[in-house]
């Protein structure tokens, strides 16, 4: 029966078919249903989204949905950080080849993935694709606030192509939304754009038309890799899409964390801490300065009263920071102090 409801309702529990996000509703409102009402959508008991009441066998109760977030939410971070391990192996592996030499195997890469050393090639290679672009461009850009010359940089390609009806999807890190000219970019876009923001985000990626993509290939960006081998620039638009789904929209706020005293980024930052970073790879991952992350560190100490490092990575576990976001009412630890800064 298992094998015939996944035939039925193939999706997960983040894409509910409708019968089965009716039975499911109904079990949430009602806090139980009879079993007989799931018999036509098994994919609800598959995905353990409802489960028999050990009170009565003949009812089935819900799984609440703040554990059914956590579990997908923790699912989708999980994905991600292994596509972004696979895009370094390949990346990496593409380079080994690359550097076997060989004049067919060279003719042969070089369609598909080719260097670009020094600033001037790369945007004359950039403003080729985006002359050639029709529809869509995605671009993936770290770092915190955006510096009016790296707008300005791009905003006559964007321009360009916002009068052709190409349509723009742009990832950035949280900290960007504190610069004002995000979002006067944004705001000249019109509806041509549109913007979201995580918490990290991987290194800078630009997608034109789901054919070629632009990778950084050196730590200051001066040479670059373009990328047109159908397999790699579908992998580098999978990991656009997943990082679209979990990030926020610009014009949306920032979800609280639940906790008295602790803003949205200083739960961030416990997380990485928790991971074990130091400050300089948690405040480089942020996209914001050593010293701002160490004053958040600072406030993050004082409102969960840690008197240490050690003592902190203890409360950060305790106040449930250490992962993602649970439900309030499980947390075991409410942090004491004053209402929660801004976190800019």
């Amino acid at each position: 029966m298992a094998g015939h409801g996944t035939d039925r309702h193939p999706h997960g529990a983040d894409r509910l078919c409708d019968a089965g996000d009716r039975v499911y509703s109904r079990a949430v409102r009602r806090g139980r249903v009879p079993r007989e009402d799931a018999e036509a959508v098994p994919c609800l008991v598959e995905l353990a989204l409802l489960h028999p009441d050990p009170d009565d066998m003949g009812w089935l109760v819900p799984t609440s949905p703040q554990e059914v977030m956590t579990r997908l939410i923790r699912g989708v971070y999980e994905e991600v950080s292994a596509s972004r391990a696979r895009l370094g192996d390949a990346v990496a592996a593409f380079e080994w080849y690359a550097g076997l030499g060989g004049r067919v195997q060279a003719q042969a890469e070089g369609v598909a993935i080719r260097v670009l050393d020094g600033l001037p090639r790369i945007r004359a290679a950039m403003d080729e694709a985006t002359e050639a672009c029709t529809s869509e461009v995605l671009t993936v850009q770290p770092g915190g606030i955006r510096r009016e010359d790296e707008l300005s940089e791009g905003l006559h390609r964007a321009l360009e192509m916002r009068r052709r009806g190409v349509r723009m999807r742009d990832l950035y890190t949280h900290v960007a939304r504190h610069g004002q000219g995000l979002h006067n970019y944004m705001e000249m876009m019109g509806g041509s754009a549109e913007a979201r923001t995580l918490d990290e985000v991987v290194e800078r990626l630009i997608l034109f038309d789901r054919k070629v993509a632009f990778i950084p290939a050196n730590d200051d960006r001066t040479i670059a890799l373009e990328l047109r081998h159908p397999a790699l620039v579908d992998y580098l638009v999978t990991v656009f899409e997943r990082l679209w789904r979990l990030a926020i929209p610009l014009a949306a706020p920032l979800p609280e964390t639940g906790i008295d005293g602790i803003t949205h980024r200083e739960r961030s930052i416990a997380a990485l801490l928790a991971e074990g970073h130091q400050d300089a790879v948690v405040a480089e991952r942020l996209g914001i300065s050593v010293r701002t992350c160490r004053a958040h560190i600072a406030r993050l100490s004082e409102t969960l009263g840690a008197a240490s490092r050690t003592q902190l990575g203890v409360r950060i576990a305790q106040a449930g920071l250490d992962g993602p976001p649970r439900s309030p009412e499980l947390l075991p630890f409410s942090a004491p102090g004053p209402e929660s800064p801004t976190g800019r």
